[in-house]
């Protein structure tokens, strides 16, 4: 990377001006804890590189154009020490003077004299910024940021023959802050392509969750196959958006419209659209408080709020957030063909299932997703179980905000979801990145004593990147169990580190112990045992392993358990007792 030399702090309350290689930039200290920074109109590095350090607060920066503010960001601008940079792309301000009001909201009784912050002596401009991977933690086969934060999935999509997924992102620190969404695309589902960021902050705010869809009938009006987005915009209030694409998802431009559906209430956000043949027309899940809204729309625009779903239903200990709402069909029950008692014809059974994610409140503490099964018919979903049941996704730790692409190949129901928790999402061991997602999944369903319940398995995909077989576990790879009744296995590593996860044949339960992963202190809420039902015999055990992750699925679907973990080097051993295990290689390009 090729860095211009660091600018020099000639003294506390003085201005200073500085030449790198012809190229003037100029800082100026103001009163209370604020600064400028001018970058001149004749600028031609492509960056300006920001110093941080995450245990800083938060300074407000304002970027400001030819006297119009452009944009407004949070960095934590380096106090003591330096744990990376950020870039600041200067291409859009070429030719154009640039000031940056940076504001520090510094507490002075523990600190040392105004100017005396690192940061404003290690402001730096380049011409290139260095995205090589310095992480030991990052995954090899899950999707990552290539630098910054990133948490909820966003956007997600399937067209010709490309999966397409936006993220909640902040592109200026590793912690959550300045929410942008970010895309990425695969051919499949492993391998990864940085597509940039798709749709930053507008006047409305910050760019909070939603979906996208494909308009091929043309409804909204911006052409036959138009990709639409709507997303809640996060500004004094929270409203929703729309911005559309004509280039197949690579750029939006927003809606001259914008906001097109607000309401009177403070959490209400995350819409998630899909198309509905039984009534002709659009149809919208919206997380509002702790429930859900559901909306009709002929063109994407305009939308009517047909019913709402959720008092007293399922887990209410957090905000419900990131719904999904989506059919799934039933073929055969127990290798039996069903027979949809409404006609008493051997025809196919379909159910519908709601997704809500909870935070707080998942069954062992922090954010989770839970699910509800039933009918919809395009205006009102009706829950099959008792409002007290609750349902979970996934029994782990590490698994919130999941939604479902549109438009996937072969009528599949494929999930994606951000494989961390809100409990310690912001202090995990990485700096460069933080969070991942989890492998992509497919959904079914299931009956067990009575209940119907979601069904998650490893995508196809992950069979298809099966490589070698491997005589112990690595850093990343899959492990296929075969249990003969109660079992324990055990990944450990040459420090005396360890996961153990059991299955007990008799009391129908599945867990996984993490309390000696590794590094579990940066959180009292890491160290923990986590407990799913099996809901039946559990035979086989498909466990992926990926540097920082343990997934573990049932072969048949019935129960899925994801957790982080951060041993101090890769676990290379594993003991099996009741079963056996075969180990393979998981194949990537990274």
């Amino acid at each position: 990377m090729s860095l211009m030399a660091a600018l020099a702090l000639p003294g506390a309350s003085q201005a200073m001006a500085q030449n790198v290689q012809g190229k003037p930039i100029r800082a100026e200290q103001l009163a209370n804890d604020n600064w400028l920074l001018h970058v001149s109109p004749q600028e031609t590095a492509k960056y300006l590189l920001l110093p941080v350090e995450d245990k800083a607060p938060e300074a407000h920066l304002k970027l400001i154009v030819d006297n119009q503010l452009c944009r407004n960001i949070d960095v934590r601008m380096a106090l003591h020490k330096i744990d990376y940079y950020v870039p600041v792309v200067l291409d859009e301000f070429r030719g154009h003077n640039l000031v940056v009001q940076a504001h520090m909201n510094i507490d002075r009784s523990n600190r040392g004299g105004v100017g005396s912050e690192i940061c404003w002596a290690n402001i730096r401009l380049s011409d290139a910024f260095d995205q090589t991977n310095r992480e030991r933690f990052r995954p090899l086969y899950h999707h990552t940021p290539v630098y910054g934060w990133m948490n909820d999935p966003n956007g997600m999509f399937y067209k010709d023959g490309t999966w397409h997924l936006f993220y909640q992102y902040n592109p200026y620190g590793s912690m959550w802050g300045n929410m942008n969404w970010r895309h990425s695309t695969s051919r499949d589902l492993l391998t990864w392509n940085d597509e940039g960021v798709a749709i930053a902050p507008d006047a409305h705010g910050a760019i909070f969750s939603g979906s996208c869809v494909v308009d091929e009938k043309n409804t909204a009006g911006f052409g036959a196959g138009a990709v639409i987005a709507l997303y809640t915009s996060a500004g004094d209030v929270q409203s929703q958006s729309l911005a559309y694409s004509t280039d197949g998802g690579r750029t939006f431009t927003p809606y001259a419209g914008n906001p097109i559906l607000t309401a009177d209430v403070p959490d209400f956000r995350d819409p998630n659209m899909f198309w509905n043949d039984d009534i002709n027309a659009w149809n919208l899940i919206l997380a509002v408080g702790q429930e859900m809204r559901i909306y009709s729309s002929p063109n994407l625009k305009d939308w009517k709020e047909e019913s709402r779903f959720g008092l007293g239903y399922g887990n209410h200990d957090g905000v419900w957030e990131c719904p999904d709402l989506f059919p799934l069909p039933v073929d055969k029950l127990n290798g039996k063909q069903l027979v949809n008692s409404s006609t008493n014809n051997s025809s196919t059974i379909t159910k519908w299932v709601l997704v809500c994610n909870i935070n707080p409140g998942g069954p062992f503490g922090g954010s989770a997703t839970q699910y509800f099964v039933g009918d919809f018919d395009g205006h009102k979903f009706t829950c099959d179980s008792a409002p007290q049941v609750t349902k979970w996704m996934d029994w782990g730790k590490d698994h919130y905000a999941t939604v479902s692409f549109w438009g996937a190949p072969k009528d599949r129901r494929t999930v994606l979801a951000w494989m961390s928790n809100w409990q310690y999402a912001n202090d995990v061991p990485t700096m460069q990145y933080r969070s991942a997602n989890s492998i992509a999944r497919d959904l079914g369903l299931f009956q067990n004593g009575g209940e119907w319940y979601v069904s998650v398995k490893p995508s196809p995909e992950m069979l298809a990147a099966r490589g070698k077989k491997l005589k112990s576990p690595t850093e990343a790879c899959e492990m296929v169990v075969d249990l003969k009744g109660s079992a324990t296995i055990t990944l450990a590593n040459a420090k005396g580190e360890k996961v153990v996860m059991t299955y007990d044949d008799d009391a129908r339960t599945f867990s996984m112990d993490r309390t000696q992963s590794g590094n579990v202190a940066f959180s009292e809420a890491f160290p923990c045992t986590t407990v799913a039902p099996t809901h039946g015999r559990i035979k086989q055990l498909r466990i992926f392993i990926d540097r920082c992750s343990i997934e573990a699925f049932d072969a048949d679907g019935h129960v899925a358990m994801t957790n982080l973990v951060f041993p101090s080097e890769p676990y290379n051993s594993v003991k099996v007792k009741g079963g056996k295990a075969t180990i393979w290689e998981v194949k990537s390009e990274k």
